[in-house]
């Protein structure tokens, strides 16, 4: 053998040597493995162990093969498999290892690349045919529990767990290189890249949605991915900041992080994304939005349908939508707005800018043509007559007046001729001003309605039809120093009672305006009534915390008149003799002394003061109002038999006023804001009255029973009618007063009625009521009297109707009792 030769296969045998240890075989199985490592990539995982088995048996045959190889080629070769160790140490070499002699170790021939390839491919079609050929029959061999397949495999993984290393290195080398040559390389690891994440940024802050105001008084501001706190970053002074941004060339682009605590600086597409926002344009710069349309419904139309169904009953009924826009098509050509085949007018491709020839065009049905100018006046010519020329006094009245207050923005002027007038200087100014004539012109015709507005008013008769009524003061009553509380009128008419707060009661004759009869108390007189009877002579008085008095003066009424009201009066004594029950008011007897001197009857003494008292029409009923009194505010008393009755036991609100029906026995009941009505006779409650006040203050009912008047503190009145319903008459509700109103009443005769109200006036109505159901009520206000002083913030206090005459009487704050006629 060469010895160039046997340097090579020395050479070899210490590179072996340093290598694991592996031999021939082996590197064809990793061969094989490789092949059937690909392989088994490309292939389902049912065919993994049909492969596997395979690659068994193939390799048993190779291995067969190459070791009769081994035994032709190599014959009886010892190699030395010790290491570097063993040589230097020796100790369990044999005696005669150096000196026997031992062949040459043969020249190895090593195939080639293309030898390589070849038989790689063959391997892989060797492989690839046997599993296709294969598959239909044995697609299924592989069963659960196949214990040869099993194994074989847990041999594998044993195997490969324990690190059994190679026997050969050369052979370890040379599969090295082939799987180089023939591009089997191990694919790379796949790196862990965010492109299908849906989070677009990573914080180093992991706290989640927590609020950072929870981290305000804390050194940190929450927490990494390795739980570590994230310290807050050092935060300057607005100097240091000023002079960081001044030295940064990234400041402009630079943004605090409030999840973070530190300064981000924007990168170039976060800016362009800004960029494209603020000019409104699509943030994402790939996006096109012109993109060509899919025609994912095309126009063709099939021969054959989509479905089989039935066709539905909207397509054989006419459609209303339809309807609605054909019938606004035929009312726009009713109106003129859509001409149907209008010819078309041929447009002329050139103009004559010159000429007046041109056709005018049709106007727009809805045009509305522009506000003409003002026609120039005598004034504005450059040589104007001489009396439209001012003076040298009107040009400096002129010049004094603001632009504004000019009536003309010009001076007339004369020139000599048409050359000497000079350039028009509001030109542009007269100009602008017409452009804003027809910018603001209206856009749309309004069709203005020719009303009269005298025609939209009732048509009301005249207060001169209506007379008479009260229109001047005929009388005024003086002898009281302080302001008159009450006032009442005897049913005969010729004389009047008035209470004062200077504790007296004067008796006046009305033609005469004399006093009659004075008499003095100790307390303030609160009301008086007289008794609606003519046979009797008797009214009563409230004076001070609760007594109430009958008095029958005795004068001005003959003996007849005096027996029968002196009969009427005591007539109860004999009957409260035989009632054993507990009276609620107790009915005493004035002593002879009083009854002589003034006329004193009885006496009722009530718990509270009392306010208003009111009579029965036929005079022996009276009722008593005590407002503070509670559940003793309203009491019915019977003069002939001295009783008292207490018609309710509990009392819904505090009572105002009482009144009785003229005709029906009615009673009427007056809160503060409603009027309850209740039959006596049957004792039950017939109608609640709501005239939306806050205050009733006083009420009335008509002579006919079938209208009541209301008046009210907040400066209302109301008319009531009793067969409509319980809301006011809709033109019964009348503001005339500028203030309070105190009293309402209603003539006994005549169609009027009146309020008074603290602004001292008092307002006189003709109220018509019609026997005919049908027809509404007239009311129309005809005369307003005036002549009371305000006197501490109080008018007219009381106003009553005479009797029988258009006469009204009225009392006020200033100490006068009047008399309008």
């Amino acid at each position: 053998m060469p010895k160039s030769i046997k340097q090579k296969n020395a050479a070899s045998l210490e590179q072996a040597a340093a290598l694991p240890p592996i031999n021939r075989k082996q590197a064809t199985n990793s061969k094989k493995q490789t092949a059937a490592a690909s392989l088994r990539q490309q292939q389902p995982v049912k065919k993994a162990t049909a492969i596997a088995s395979k690659k068994r048996k193939f390799q048993e045959e190779r291995e067969e093969e190459e070791e009769s190889d081994d035994e032709e080629n190599l014959g009886d070769i010892a190699i030395d498999m010790r290491s570097s160790d063993e040589e230097e140490s020796g100790d369990d070499l044999p005696e005669d290892y150096g000196n026997s002699d031992v062949e040459e170790f043969p020249e190895l021939s090593i195939s080639s690349d293309e030898e390589n390839e070849e038989s790689g491919d063959e391997f892989e079609t060797e492989i690839q045919d046997e599993v296709e050929e294969d598959e239909e029959d044995d697609e299924d061999d592989y069963m659960a529990g196949d214990s040869l397949d099993e194994d074989d495999l847990e041999e594998e993984l044993d195997r490969s767990q324990k690190g059994v290393a190679p026997v050969n290195a050369l052979n370890f080398y040379c599969s090295y290189h082939l799987r180089n040559y023939r591009g089997l390389e191990k694919l790379p690891e796949i790196e862990a890249n965010y492109d299908s994440d849906s989070s677009t940024e990573e914080t180093e802050n992991t706290i989640g949605n927590v609020p950072l105001e929870w981290y305000k008084d804390l050194p940190h501001i929450g927490y990494d991915i390795d739980g570590k706190r994230i310290l807050k970053p050092a935060t300057g002074d607005e100097l240091e900041k000023f002079l960081a941004s001044m030295d940064d060339p990234d400041s402009w682009k630079t943004v605090k992080s409030d999840r973070e605590g530190k300064d981000v600086v924007l990168n170039d597409e976060e800016l362009d994304i800004i960029r494209r926002l603020q000019e409104g344009e699509i943030p994402d710069s790939s996006y096109n939005p012109y993109e060509p349309t899919v025609e994912f419904f095309t126009s063709k139309t099939e021969m054959m349908p989509l479905s089989s169904a039935t066709e539905p009953k909207r397509r054989f009924v006419p459609s209303k939508w339809e309807h609605k826009k054909i019938m606004k098509i035929v009312r726009a050509i009713r109106q003129g707005r859509i001409v149907p085949r209008r010819p078309k007018d041929e447009k002329p491709r050139f103009y004559n800018l010159w000429g007046d020839d041109d056709k005018p065009r049709e106007d727009h049905i809805m045009h509305i043509a522009a506000p003409k100018m003002k026609l120039p006046e005598h004034d504005e010519s450059y040589n104007p007559p001489e009396e439209y020329l001012p003076d040298e006094k009107e040009i400096q009245e002129w010049n004094d007046l603001d632009e504004e207050d000019r009536r003309k923005n010009y001076l007339p002027k004369k020139y000599k001729s048409l050359r000497h007038v000079p350039a028009y200087d509001r030109f542009i100014k007269e100009r602008f001003q017409r452009c804003l004539d027809l910018y603001l012109a209206p856009r749309v015709r309004k069709n203005r309605l020719n009303v009269d507005p005298d025609s939209l008013l009732p048509k009301l008769p005249s207060p001169k039809d209506l007379q008479p009524f009260p229109t001047r003061q005929a009388l005024s009553y003086e002898g009281h120093t302080e302001r008159i509380r009450c006032l009442s009128v005897h049913p005969s008419g010729l004389y009047a009672l008035s209470g004062s707060d200077d504790k007296t009661i004067r008796l006046w004759e009305v033609l005469t305006g004399r006093c009659l009869y004075l008499w003095q108390f100790d307390e303030v007189i609160h009301t008086v009534a007289w008794n609606p009877s003519n046979d009797l002579w008797l009214f009563a008085a409230s004076i001070g915390h609760g007594k109430v008095l009958l008095i029958s003066p005795n004068v001005l009424c003959s003996g007849e008149v005096a027996m029968t009201t002196d009969q009427f009066v005591k007539s109860g004594f004999a009957h409260q003799g035989n009632t054993e029950d507990k009276a609620i008011i107790g009915w005493e007897k004035a002593s002879e002394e009083d009854e002589e001197k003034y006329g004193f009857k009885i006496q009722l003494q009530h718990s509270q003061v009392v306010k208003q008292i009111t009579w029965h029409r036929k005079g022996d009923y009276f009722a008593t109002v005590s407002p503070d009194a509670r559940a003793l505010a309203v009491l019915i008393h019977q003069t002939t038999k001295h009783q008292t009755q207490l018609p309710f036991r509990r009392l819904r609100g505090i009572v105002q006023k009482v009144a009785f029906h003229p005709i029906k026995p009615i009673f009427f009941v007056a809160t503060q804001m409603y009027v309850r009505v209740y039959d006596l006779m049957q004792q039950e409650l017939v109608k609640t009255l709501q005239p939306s006040m806050r205050w009733i203050s006083s009420i009335d009912v008509h002579p006919g029973g079938d209208n009541v008047i209301i008046g009210s503190y907040d400066k209302r009145v109301c008319w009531f009618d009793m067969d409509l319903g319980a809301r006011p008459y809709r033109f019964g509700i009348h503001r005339y007063h500028e203030k309070a109103v105190r009293q309402v009443s209603y003539h006994k005769r005549y169609p009027l009625f009146a309020s008074s109200s603290d602004d001292g006036t008092i307002q006189v109505f003709h109220g018509m009521v019609y026997n005919d159901l049908l027809q509404n009520p007239l009311i129309v206000p005809v005369k307003i009297l005036r002549g009371h002083d305000t006197k501490d913030s109080l008018g007219v206090l009381d106003i009553e109707f005479h009797p029988t005459q258009p006469w009204i009487f009225s009392s006020g704050a200033d100490g006068t009792l009047r008399l309008w006629t």
